[in-house]
């Protein structure tokens, strides 16, 4: 029998997605929609330019991606707790950093740097956390949680623009890289739990029963516990080996085009800043580059709903047709009210493909590899933000100084991966 005050306790897990959508907020806000902001502060400066500083920006995307299969791999074998301390270190000596470079090469540097410290402690560990908290409700949590991503660019990017405006960069940068610190490590070791069973918990659905931390009865309150809550143990809780995963098409067709959707969120969002300079005063470009993370955040939660009443696959395919549409819309260069309506729907589009993408992982190979094969998905998808940014910078150049031709190539590029998505088929659940 379990006591009525156990049952009534709220689930632990729900605190873990609290404490994600905080981290998350900082390593977004600061290490990836600030993106903008450091590309235009460092272009300003005699030995860079729009289009060096973005190759930068790449590299850090790159660096990143190829750093989470070391970090995948030591979040299966380590506290998740310690990777994300580590990462918030690095990426608080590069932002700081960033003050001091004055050579190209110092440049590259950092931003190698940036993107290890981010991948450590942003998106890989963060949802492999709370995939193992969550069998049920996963779509939801991972929403909620990774609000953060959008919640940072609204919350801090227009700080960060303040700061750089107010001090110069050469001190804002410094104070930038505090926060990140400040903002990452405290909350990280306060409320992050490696997993249920690091609490001598088990996790049956969406409620938590004592075990005792003998190992020998785990094995049967865990077998109670599920009977008792008539969850059963499912493909879907353990899923496919990584090697399995690796012979579905569907695993290479929704990397790749994740490659080119990534592409032309990522090189959106870099360049969104210069883009809104182009129409409107430094007054009015701090406040239009919040409409996209909160529009994110709006379709990032509307969406987690949404998810669990649709297929995934569709859902995902919507929103990859919007995004097309709405860097369609911004290449026109119209008018004010087509930006914002352009960074609006843009906003929608960013939420819900960067919360779909762990989840379809999930969901189609389960929890088993997920660590593992998440960090292949993200190493293949650091092509795609590592190439946006730089492309998007040359074609910028190229184009007399003029946005609109980028953003025309980032529509192409988002269509194009719709066009390899639908080639993968259907999602099919794990196997046994």
């Amino acid at each position: 029998m379990i006591p009525a005050t156990q049952a009534s306790q709220i689930y632990y897990g729900w605190k873990i997605v609290a404490a994600i959508l905080f981290i998350l907020t900082f390593t977004s806000g600061l290490g990836f929609y600030n993106h903008a902001i450091y590309l235009n502060a460092l272009a300003d400066q005699p030995a860079f330019n729009v289009q060096s500083v973005s190759f930068a920006v790449s590299l850090f995307f790159l660096s990143g991606g190829v750093s989470g299969l070391f970090v995948a791999k030591f979040v299966q074998d380590h506290d998740i707790r310690i990777c994300i301390t580590v990462g918030a270190i690095i990426a608080w000596l590069s932002l700081s950093s960033l003050a001091l470079v004055t050579t190209f090469w110092q440049l590259l540097v950092v931003y190698t740097f940036l993107g290890i410290g981010f991948a450590a402690s942003g998106l890989i560990p963060a949802t492999t956390l709370v995939t193992r908290w969550f069998q049920h409700k996963r779509a939801r949590a991972l929403s909620i949680a990774s609000t953060g991503l959008s919640l940072g660019g609204v919350v801090l990017t227009p700080l960060s623009v303040l700061i750089v405006e107010r001090f110069g960069f050469a001190t804002g940068a410094p104070i930038i890289g505090a926060m990140y610190l400040l903002g990452v490590v405290p909350a990280t070791w306060i409320w992050l739990r490696p997993s249920p069973e690091s609490m001598g918990l088990v996790a049956a659905g969406n409620s938590l029963r004592a075990v005792p931390l003998a190992p020998e009865a785990s094995a049967a309150v865990h077998a109670a516990d599920i009977a008792l809550d008539q969850v059963p143990t499912t493909a879907a809780a353990d899923g496919m080996s990584f090697r399995e995963a690796r012979r579905e098409r569907f695993f290479w067709c929704v990397n790749a085009a994740y490659v080119f959707l990534m592409l032309a969120q990522v090189g959106g969002i870099a360049h969104q800043y210069g883009l809104a300079r182009e129409q409107l005063t430094e007054a009015q470009t701090a406040l239009a580059v919040a409409i996209l993370p909160i529009a994110s955040i709006v379709g990032r939660l509307l969406g987690g709903w949404i998810v669990d009443q649709m297929s995934i696959r569709v859902f995902a395919f919507y929103m990859m047709i919007l995004q097309a549409v709405s860097l369609a819309l911004l290449a026109g260069g119209f008018n004010v009210i087509s930006l914002c309506i352009g960074l609006a729907i843009f906003g929608a589009t960013v939420g819900n493909l960067l919360m779909l993408q762990p989840l379809i992982i999930a969901e189609t190979f389960g929890v088993r590899d997920y660590a593992k094969i998440f960090s292949v998905t993200n190493l293949m998808t650091s092509w795609g933000t590592a190439t946006g940014p730089a492309l998007l910078g040359v074609v910028y150049a190229g184009a007399g100084n003029h946005y609109s031709a980028s953003y025309l190539v980032a529509a192409a590029a988002g269509v194009l991966g719709i066009v390899i998505f639908l080639a993968g088929g259907k999602l099919h659940p794990p196997r046994r």
